[in-house]
C-alpha cells in the first residue's frame, strides 16, 4: 500500500437549511485515503456516512447545503472548483456506486448503453468502441451472458446483476478513487460475498483507492484496509482493522462490535449501546442444558401449525401463440411448528421464503397440499373464517414505513386493528391498551400523538411490533422484519421480540436471509432453495455441521470479521 495521500478530507462541516435554520449534520471530520488503500468508514443511519460521500464528489444540493472545510484530490480543492471541473472529475477521476441500484440506474434505457454513455462522455471513443469495450467490462465484473445484459433494461435482471452493472460503470474510467456506499446491503449473502470479492480483485488489479461505507462490520472488516467509525456527524475512531475490531477504544464501537449476533455463542440478550453503558452488564450464554430443557418443553405438545407438501405455483405468458409457462415457487415443502418455537426460514432471493409466508396467512392460495392451524385445515377455509384468523396470525413487515399510513397517527394505527377485531369495548380503553403497548415496545406516549414520517426506522418497526401484539396473536410471521435496520436497533428489536414471546407466548416463523440474525432467534432451522426444503432440523445442528453443500455455501458466506 502507498503512503502518497490521494485524498486529504480536512475539518469538513455540513449544514442543511437555510440562513437562521440551518442544522449541522457534520461537526469538522478529517481524514485521508492514500493511493491504493481502502478506507472502510463505519457507523450508523443518520451518523453521516452517505452524506459526506456525496460531498467528496460534490452531489449535495447548492441551494440548501451549505459545506466548509477542505476536500483535497490530489492537493486540489474540490470545494473551490467549478461545477464544469467537477462533472470532468465524476467518472473519470472518482467514481461512486449507490446503494440502491435501481434508483441509480436509468429505466428507460439498455443497461449497456448507461455505461457506453460515459466512456464516450469522458474517453471521447466512438459508439462502436465504446460497445465493445462496454462488454468487456461486463465481462471483467463477471456478468453472465454479457452481450444479452447490454441490451437488457434494469428490471430485466436480478439485483446482483444490476449492481455489477453499477460497478463497471463506476471502473469504465479507470478511476483513481471508487466510493462505494452500501453496495451489497439489498443483497443476499452469497451474492454479497462475491460482489466483495470482486471488488477487492478490482482495487489490486487498477491499484485504485477506495472508500468502502456500509454499517456492516464484518463486511468492512473482510475488505478495508483501515476504518474510519461515524457517530452523530464525527469520527469518534479511526484505526487500522485489527486496531478497531481487536482493541477498540471508543465505547461507541466496542457497542457496535458487540451488538452483531455470534455464530459461535447464542446470547440470552443481545448487548446493545443501551446496555453496556451500564458496565455492571454481563450477556449470559444460553448453555446446552438450558436449550435442550426448552426443546423438551416445546416439542412434547402437538403441533400449532402443520404444513405438508405445500405447493405454489405461478404462470407467466411465454407468447400469443406459446404455452404459459409453469413456475414452482414453493415445492413439496413439510414441517411442524409447535407452540412457543422459533423457526427459522432461509434462502436466497427468489428461493420461496416469502411465498410460503403468504400462503399460511392466506394472503395467496395454494396450489396443492395442505396446512393446518390446530388442527383446522387453512386452505379450505371461507372469506369470513380468514378474516377471522386474521388476528391469530399476524405478520410484522420488512418495511413498516409503507405499511403504516402516513395520514394517521400512530396512536390511531394502533387502535384501528383493535376495531376491526372488536378488542376492548371502548375508545378509552383501547387508547389505554396503546399507551401499555407502546410503553412495552420502548416508546413513550409522545409516539401516540406522531406521524411516521417522524419516526427513524426502528422507532417504526416497534410501532409494527406493537400493532401486531394488539392482536394478542398465537403465530407471528416475522418476514425480512429487522433486515432494514442498524446493528444496535437490530438487537434491541430481537431483544424485544425474545422478551414479547416469553411474556405473551408467541410462536414465530422467522424469515430472513441472514443467517447470523436467525441464529440467534431459531430454535428449528428450514433451509430453502429453488422452493424446495434442502435442509431441517435444529438450528445449533445444522450451523455446527450442514449436511447440504447449499447450506455450508450460505454459512460460509456470512462476514466473520477478524
Amino acid at each position: 500500500m502507498s503512503e502518497k495521500t490521494l485524498l486529504a478530507v480536512k475539518n469538513l462541516s455540513i449544514s442543511f437549511g437555510k440562513k437562521k435554520k440551518k442544522v449541522e449534520v457534520i461537526h469538522e471530520i478529517s481524514f485521508s485515503v492514500a493511493e491504493n488503500e481502502i478506507l472502510g468508514i463505519v457507523g450508523e443511519s443518520g451518523s453521516g456516512k452517505s452524506v459526506t460521500s456525496l460531498a467528496l464528489l460534490g452531489l449535495l444540493p447548492k441551494k440548501t447545503a451549505l459545506v466548509s472545510g477542505e476536500i483535497l484530490f490530489e492537493e486540489k480543492n474540490l470545494l473551490k472548483e467549478h461545477e464544469k471541473t467537477l462533472r470532468n472529475f465524476r467518472g473519470n477521476e472518482i467514481a461512486m456506486i449507490f446503494q440502491e441500484p435501481m434508483s441509480a440506474l436509468n429505466p428507460s434505457l439498455s443497461c449497456g448503453f448507461q455505461v457506453s454513455e460515459i466512456l464516450q462522455h469522458h474517453k471521447k471513443v466512438s459508439p462502436s468502441e465504446a460497445k465493445k469495450e462496454t462488454i468487456s467490462l461486463f465481462e471483467k465484473v463477471k456478468l453472465p451472458r454479457p452481450r444479452e445484459i447490454y441490451n437488457s433494461y434494469p428490471h430485466q435482471i436480478s439485483g446482483g446483476q444490476m449492481q455489477r452493472v453499477m460497478i463497471a460503470m463506476a471502473i469504465a474510467c479507470k478511476p483513481k478513487l471508487l466510493i462505494a456506499d452500501e453496495p451489497t446491503t439489498a443483497l443476499d449473502v452469497t451474492v454479497q460475498k462475491e460482489i466483495l470479492q470482486l471488488l477487492k480483485e478490482l482495487q489490486k488489479e487498477t491499484k485504485m483507492s477506495m472508500v468502502f461505507i456500509s454499517h456492516d462490520l464484518g463486511l468492512v472488516s473482510e475488505i478495508a484496509d483501515r476504518v474510519a467509525v461515524m457517530y452523530q456527524g464525527e469520527i469518534v475512531e479511526v484505526g487500522s482493522v485489527f486496531q478497531i475490531f481487536k482493541t477498540p477504544k471508543n465505547e461507541y464501537t466496542k457497542a457496535l462490535l458487540a451488538s452483531r449476533p455470534s455464530l459461535d455463542v447464542r446470547f440470552e440478550k443481545l448487548p446493545t449501546i443501551a446496555s453496556l453503558a451500564d458496565k455492571s452488564f454481563v450477556p449470559k450464554v444460553v448453555s446446552a442444558q438450558q436449550r435442550a430443557l426448552r426443546h423438551k418443553k416445546i416439542y412434547t405438545r402437538a403441533p400449532l401449525l402443520q404444513v405438508l407438501n405445500l405447493e405454489k405455483e405461478y404462470y407467466s405468458n411465454a407468447g400469443l401463440f406459446q404455452k404459459k409457462s409453469v413456475i414452482k415457487a414453493v415445492d413439496q415443502v413439510s414441517f411442524n411448528v409447535f407452540e412457543g418455537e422459533t423457526l427459522g426460514l432461509v434462502g436466497e432471493s427468489g428461493c420461496g421464503k416469502s411465498t410460503l409466508g403468504k400462503a399460511i396467512l392466506q394472503l395467496e392460495k395454494a396450489t396443492a397440499g395442505s396446512i393446518k392451524y390446530y388442527g383446522k385445515e387453512l386452505t379450505k377455509l371461507s372469506a369470513s373464517e380468514i378474516r377471522k384468523l386474521r388476528k391469530e396470525i399476524q405478520l410484522i413487515f420488512q418495511d413498516p414505513y409503507s405499511s403504516l399510513n402516513p395520514r394517521l397517527l400512530i396512536g390511531e394505527a394502533l387502535i384501528e386493528p383493535m376495531e376491526v377485531h372488536h378488542i376492548l369495548n371502548s375508545k378509552k380503553k383501547r387508547r389505554e391498551r396503546v399507551l401499555q403497548l407502546l410503553d412495552r415496545v420502548g416508546l413513550d406516549e409522545s409516539f401516540y400523538y406522531r406521524y411516521p414520517h417522524e419516526l427513524s426506522g426502528g422507532q417504526r418497526q416497534r410501532v409494527g411490533i406493537a400493532r401486531t401484539i394488539a392482536m394478542e396473536p398465537k403465530l407471528v410471521i416475522c418476514d425480512e422484519s429487522v433486515s432494514a435496520l442498524d446493528i444496535s436497533v437490530q438487537a434491541q428489536v430481537l431483544n424485544l421480540l425474545n422478551e414479547l414471546k416469553d411474556d405473551f407466548g408467541f410462536t414465530y416463523i422467522f424469515i430472513s436471509h441472514d443467517l447470523a440474525v436467525v441464529k440467534y432467534m431459531a430454535d428449528q432451522l428450514l433451509v430453502m432453495k429453488d422452493g424446495k426444503t434442502e435442509e431441517l432440523g435444529d438450528a445449533d445442528e445444522i450451523y455446527a455441521n450442514p449436511t447440504k453443500a447449499y447450506t455450508k455455501r450460505l454459512i460460509d458466506a456470512i462476514p466473520k470479521g477478524l
